[in-house]
């Protein structure tokens, strides 16, 4: 228990004794104008709502993984497609909060594709398996790439293996036809991430001239110097993410970051609104968020599409972003 719990003021606020009040009082001006922290919190309007935070946070650890899965739902066979690219599995439910809304709003044919299994082949089977229940819990279809070794090291150094995965990606990307793809950006630290950046702009590279999608870069680990999106998610988009990411038992069992995905995504709206709305600017009314940049790929080049940073709510439909190509 915290010791603010034992004090002989919260004892004397009780009303168990008058002296201890009085005493108490009188500790409680020395200890404010010696810096005493444990004191001069309770004088702080907002130690009751720290407290309830931290509280959350450890009740959301003790909350069970989801484990029952509605059946995907029926879209329509024209239903324009989105391929997001997750270099390991877990990162649809990271980075997944426009896709999800696209499945929702739009009714787009969200497929995630996992392009590594992680690096630890024992771990592989099950890591499939919950990777398979994550995209059930999203409504997400999911293929899985299963490749080895997606890195900016095996790009320069093992150029066969890596132009064997830049032709699995190719193929996906000439199958689907998809109007948008989500990967990571460049600087996305980890080193699978910036592989998967490299592995999916190579892919892109190979295709005709003539195929062009909306290319949406995602962070995570590493922040873009130049995001240009800032997507809203209700509560009940977070709630989503973070059910699903909890289907990720063995992740989660070693770090249970996904009660941390909440605090992340309220984060991104501090940051996002000035780095994408401008320094200075006004801070949306967005209680969760998720940071991406925008771009079209045409002509085999990126091109800019968005005059200005944008702010997406979450009563706005998110399929009028991305206008047919």
């Amino acid at each position: 228990m915290s010791p603010l719990f034992s004090t002989p003021l919260l004892r004397a606020r009780a009303g168990s004794n008058q002296s201890a009040d009085m005493s108490a009082q009188s500790k409680l001006r020395r200890c404010l104008l010696v810096g005493d922290i444990t004191y001069a919190s309770l004088m702080n309007p907002y130690y009751q709502w720290v407290s309830e935070f931290e509280r959350l946070l450890r009740k959301g650890k003790s909350l069970r993984s989801l484990t029952i899965f509605h059946p995907r739902q029926t879209l329509s066979p024209d239903a324009p497609k989105v391929l997001l690219f997750s270099p390991h599995p877990d990162d649809e439910c990271i980075t997944g909060a426009l896709p999800l809304r696209l499945l929702h709003e739009a009714k787009w044919n969200v497929i995630n594709v996992g392009v590594t299994l992680g690096s630890k082949r024992a771990r592989r089977p099950a890591r499939r398996r919950e990777l398979q229940n994550a995209c059930a819990a999203l409504g997400f279809g999911l293929v899985v790439a299963g490749l080895e070794h997606i890195s900016v090291e095996s790009r320069e150094g093992d150029r066969a293996r890596w132009q064997a995965a830049v032709t699995v990606i190719a193929g996906l990307l000439a199958e689907h036809q998809p109007r948008v793809i989500l990967l990571p950006h460049e600087y996305d630290w980890n080193c699978t991430h910036i592989g998967v950046h490299f592995l999916v702009m190579d892919a892109l590279e190979t295709l005709p001239a003539k195929f062009g999608c909306y290319v949406v870069e995602t962070e995570f680990w590493g922040q873009m110097a130049e995001p240009n999106l800032l997507v809203e998610s209700s509560v009940d988009v977070v709630a989503a993410l973070v059910g699903a990411l909890t289907c990720h038992i063995g992740e989660i069992r070693r770090n249970p970051y996904h009660v941390r995905l909440p605090a992340w995504m309220a984060d991104n709206v501090r940051r996002g609104a000035e780095v994408i709305g401008g320094q200075g600017g006004a801070a949306p009314e967005f209680a969760f968020a998720t940071i991406y940049r925008v771009r079209m790929w045409s002509r085999r080049r990126l091109v800019d599409v968005l005059k200005r940073g944008r702010f997406l709510s979450h009563r706005e439909n998110a399929g009028k972003l991305f206008k047919p190509k």
